[in-house]
Parts: C-alpha cells; sequence; structure tokens
C-alpha cells in the first residue's frame, strides 16, 4: 500500500460522566490530575489502547492489522514470526531465546515484516529490540496526554461487597452481625472515584515522512479517524462510566512537510462555557460558573478565517 502524501494534525475532544478515564494504580485508582491545576489528566498510553481494542474489534485476525501489543501477549514470540518468515529452514528460528539479524538489510526486512503485519507498530511504532531482536520503528501518528477543559474534583464513592470469597471469610462477616439482624454484617468495603463530568482535549500528529518508512496508508488514516470516533462505543464499563468522542478536528496540509505550524493551528480551536446561549472564555482566576454536567456546557468555536494556504479543515465527528 503507498503511504499518504500529506501531514495532519488533529484535536480529539471527548467527556466522561460519572465515571473514572484513568486512574492511577499508584495512588489508589485515583483519576490523574495535574497537582498545581487540578485539571484531569488520561495518558496518551490510554487512548492508543483504545484505538488498537477498536481496530482489533472492527478487523479482527486479519493480514495486516494484527496486534502488536495485546493484553497478555508475549512480543517476543510475535518478533519470532519475523524471523521464521525470513528463515524458513533455519532450525535456531524456532529455539533460540535470542536472535539478531545478520546484517543491516536483513534487520530492514524484519522492520518492513512488522509494519505490514501489525496495525500499531505501522501507526504508533515500537520498541522491539529485547531478546529476539525485531529493531525500532518510530511511528508517524503521535498523541499528546489528554487535558480536561476545567479543574475535576473526583469523588470518592464507598461500596460494599455482601457474597463472601470463601467459608472462612463467611464465617467472619457472621461472627461481625448483630443477633437477629444478619444485614449488618460484616461486609467487605470497597471504594471507588469518579469524574462526576469532564471534558478532555488531546492533540495528534500525522507525519507523512514517516509514514513512507512504515507503510501507514491512506486506509489506515481511514480507519485511525474511525477507531478516535468510536473507540468508547466499545469500551464501556462501570468504572469508567459514560465516555464519548465529542469532536475530531482534522487539519489536513496540502504537502508531506506541512504548511503550519501544528500549534498555531490548534490555537484555532477555542472552548468555552456556554451561559445562556452566548460564548463565555473560560478564565480559572475569575470563573463562578455553575458546574459543567454535559457536553451541552459548552460550546466549541473553529477559527477558519485566513487559514495558512494549502491547509484544510475537516470536522470527522
Amino acid at each position: 500500500m503507498t503511504a499518504i502524501a500529506n501531514r495532519y494534525d488533529f484535536v480529539l475532544l471527548f467527556d466522561v460522566t460519572k465515571g473514572n478515564p484513568n486512574g492511577d494504580p499508584d495512588a489508589g485508582n485515583l483519576p490523574r490530575l495535574d497537582p498545581e491545576t487540578n485539571q484531569g489528566l488520561v495518558s496518551d498510553v490510554s487512548l492508543k489502547r483504545k484505538v488498537r481494542n477498536y481496530v482489533g474489534l472492527a478487523k479482527g485476525d486479519t493480514d495486516g492489522h494484527h496486534i502488536y501489543v495485546e493484553e497478555g501477549a508475549i512480543l517476543n514470540d510475535k518478533h519470532r514470526q519475523a524471523y521464521k518468515a525470513l528463515r524458513p529452514n533455519d532450525a535456531k528460528v524456532e529455539k533460540d531465546a535470542k536472535l539478531n539479524p545478520k546484517d543491516d538489510a536483513e534487520a530492514k526486512e524484519i522492520r518492513d515484516f512488522m509494519c505490514r503485519n501489525f496495525f500499531d507498530v505501522r501507526t504508533f511504532g515500537a520498541v522491539m529490540s529485547t531478546g529476539i531482536n525485531a529493531g525500532q520503528v518510530r511511528g508517524p501518528v503521535q498523541m499528546t496526554f489528554a487535558g480536561s477543559v476545567e479543574p475535576i474534583l473526583p469523588q470518592e464513592i464507598s461500596i460494599t461487597r455482601m457474597a463472601a470469597t470463601n467459608e472462612a471469610e463467611k464465617k467472619k462477616q457472621a461472627e461481625g452481625s448483630e443477633e437477629g439482624n444478619e444485614r449488618v454484617d460484616n461486609r467487605t468495603m470497597g471504594r471507588k472515584y469518579i469524574v462526576p463530568y469532564a471534558l478532555y482535549r488531546a492533540h495528534g500528529f500525522i507525519s507523512a515522512k514517516l509514514a513512507e518508512r512504515t507503510g501507514f496508508s491512506d486506509a489506515d488514516l481511514d480507519l485511525l479517524f474511525e477507531a478516535l470516533c468510536t473507540m468508547f462505543e466499545h469500551d464501556h464499563s462501570a468504572a469508567r462510566g459514560e465516555m464519548a468522542t465529542r469532536k475530531l478536528i482534522v487539519f489536513k496540509h496540502g504537502n508531506a512537510m506541512g504548511n503550519a505550524p501544528a500549534h498555531a493551528l490548534f490555537e484555532r480551536v477555542d472552548i468555552g462555557r456556554n451561559i445562556d446561549s452566548e460564548f463565555k472564555a473560560i478564565d480559572r482566576n475569575i470563573d463562578n460558573y455553575p458546574p459543567a454536567r454535559a457536553f451541552s456546557d459548552y460550546t466549541v468555536t473553529i477559527d477558519r478565517d485566513n487559514l495558512p494556504e494549502g491547509v484544510e479543515i475537516i470536522e470527522k465527528c
């Protein structure tokens, strides 16, 4: 497949309602946030995971759309596939714990195999030089951490479990109950953290020059945008509440190198509060607006005037 010929930059807006978009296991699964501003954070790794999951569901195990980073996968086994394809009669390929390319030419062939067969390697790149060495690939698609438009206030919710895991736990629960009242037994306590509502913004970059090296094609680009628009529809859970992509605003450049700096294009997308159907800029120093609880509490504007020559704005969703 022919690689994309144009550079792209994009703004992704998504929201969460009564859920935990990206908990930090080192902080008791507390939603990630910037400690100086209390703005919520969602890592680029989390967003890429959702893209991978969507592609896996949409394309299954079809050629060219395998997923390299899967839950529970042994990455070296996937590296070994490349060596098996290039050295079909080499007995060492089947059993050796360490393998390395014979020369630069074979190293390139191994990287090309991984790019052709694994969508996420072709898209995001990968470090594949562990044990069975398949090299390193710098992917054409990169994403930033997402940050909430306004500060968030995570809430801690207490939960209880009535069922016992085993007989010993059941006996312990019974010992904690009051005579004649089995509903006040010694139940297992737990907690959940939720964000009542937050709108998040992330930025993305797609390099046509790096796409030439991995083979990232127009079909891959369409699949990526499809995934970004609908990835949350297949990722619902009680822990994450309701999450949804609200807008994907794409800046298409007229050539591979680009026609304008990405930051200047991102500044054209402005988000303010919707107060009595009027756009109100968000100023954290003086705002006294009621807390946002829906996407309709915000207004998104796009400055389309005096666009740099060769730049096109496309709203994907």
